[in-house]
């Protein structure tokens, strides 16, 4: 009897799991399945607390699930990649593995290390890889010239078209393949947990598809007029799903597409469509230029911006003490939850880097290290888009105001008091910008005066920023 291995990843589920599916097609294949935790690797990749305690309850619940099907799932932690290469193929032996199959990562270290493990297995295992959390996969959607898009505008045009010419397909989850198995619940990680908000982000895979199914009916309508409104539910809430692999980007696709069918073709549904798109170009940009998982910018010559090395703002900028209460409030939500409103990423990302002029990977680092939805691609390309330095970013003289940016999507100050307590007896005329109230008041707020003037930091950053450009602006951006 042959014995086919899926070694999982960020892929934990069974429903649409293509590297499962395959390994399961043979009704008389063995099927065991393997998830290597690797803790040095997450502190290097500033895995979240929060994300790896939701990861740990994912996997007890997938144990269950797969065992319920007559599926061992073997939980081992070793240190790093390169101690799970050595385990892997040690593991294969001695289970007399005759096929690995796996879906793929795309950030460069993943991509190494299933080399490496491609390598040491030779011809004694078979390995299979999938594109499983794309729907298209890197490289097949490129310009005229084989070449990856640098604007997401045309890639999106194109990355449609390919859709409308035929749908990934979703896959089924497997069936029993024995008598259900007694499992023992597997020993929490070395890593540090942090308690997950089990109301905001239910843990396990059929409540990751409650989600999706409830959005799907009516909010993804409203999704163009509400998303950019944090005191409105009007967000999916599914990031920290896709993150994990809880659930496939095809799932979300054929979900959307069975409720609202006109999306596609640019209808009701449209909206949200094109943020699952986004997640596609970032990810494909990450095989195309792999230097956007070594901290590097796309653009070289943002590489020469002299930023400010300010850890007290930096400080402030963390705990949400800057003053400016949209900012904080959003920093807030983000150290309570693990998750903040996409808007609002906008909005404090331009702060840290178009208002301190503190240097932009400073930012993405914090994010990883408190994002439930932690993930490379996707914060690597909105920390660039706001810092100017990706591919199809803003403008560098595109800065957002943070005063104006609360008044616009926080009208009546619904989100900031609900975050900012001690600003809750300030009037909505006032709320942006409290500290006019209370000196006009002569009151004492619990709450810091701005740390920076908006306007003479936009003026520092242009001139950062034009200084950096002038040397090389015609410089190849390859």
């Amino acid at each position: 009897m042959a014995t086919h291995l899926v070694w999982f990843r960020s892929d934990l589920r069974v429903s649409d799991n293509l590297a499962l599916a395959a390994a399961c097609r043979d009704p008389g294949a063995k099927v065991i399945v393997l998830f290597i935790a690797t803790p040095e690797q997450w502190r290097q990749h500033d895995m979240s607390p929060r994300q790896a305690e939701f990861l740990w309850q994912h996997l007890r619940l997938l144990q269950t699930s797969l065992a319920e099907r007559g599926i061992a799932l073997f939980i081992k932690q070793v240190a790093d990649f390169t101690a799970s290469i050595e385990y892997l193929k040690g593991f294969c032996a001695s289970q007399n593995v005759d096929a690995l199959f796996y879906n793929y990562q795309y950030e460069i270290n993943e991509r190494e290390r299933d080399a490496a493990v491609e390598k040491i297995l030779g011809r004694d295992v078979i390995c299979q890889g999938f594109d499983d959390s794309v729907l298209l996969p890197p490289g097949s959607v490129t310009t005229g010239n084989h070449e990856m898009y640098k604007v997401f505008t045309p890639f999106s045009k194109a990355f449609i078209k390919r859709l409308q010419e035929g749908l990934p397909e979703c896959v089924s989850a497997p069936h029993s393949r024995g008598e259900p198995l007694v499992i023992k619940e597997p020993a929490p990680f070395d890593y540090p947990g942090e308690k997950v908000d089990t109301a905001l982000f239910p843990v396990g895979e059929r409540a990751a598809i409650a989600k999706l199914r409830e959005f799907c009916l009516r909010p993804a309508v409203d999704y163009a007029e509400q998303r950019d409104f944090p005191a409105i539910e009007g967000t999916s809430r599914l990031s920290p799903y896709l993150a994990l692999g809880v659930i496939s980007p095809r799932q979300c696709l054929h979900r959307l597409l069975k409720e609202h069918p006109q999306a596609i073709e640019g209808g009701e549904g449209a909206t949200w469509l094109n943020e699952l798109i986004w997640r596609e170009f970032y990810r494909h940009l990450l095989v195309a230029w792999p230097k956007l998982c070594r901290f590097r910018p796309f653009i070289p010559w943002t590489d020469k911006v002299r930023w400010h090395q300010d850890k007290e703002r930096l400080e402030a900028w963390q705990k949400g003490k800057t003053g400016f209460p949209i900012v904080d409030a959003a920093m807030r939500q983000l150290n309570a939850t693990g998750w903040m409103h996409n808007r609002l990423r906008m909005v404090v990302a331009s702060f840290l880097v178009k208002d301190l002029l503190i240097d932009w990977r400073a930012g993405e680092r914090y994010f990883m290290s408190q994002l439930i939805d932690g993930d490379l691609a996707a914060n690597n390309g909105g920390w660039q888009w706001a810092a100017s330095t990706g591919t199809d970013a803003a403008p560098y003289f595109r800065i957002f105001n943070p005063t104006t940016q609360g008044e616009r999507f926080d009208a009546e100050g619904a989100f900031i008091r609900h975050w900012l307590p001690e600003l809750k007896a300030v009037p909505g005329k006032y709320i942006h910008s409290p500290w006019i109230w209370a000196d006009k008041q002569q009151q004492t707020l619990d709450y810091p005066r701005p740390i920076v003037d908006h306007k003479q930091a936009r003026i520092a950053t242009l001139a950062a920023y034009e200084a950096a450009r002038k040397p090389e602006d015609k410089q190849d951006e390859k």
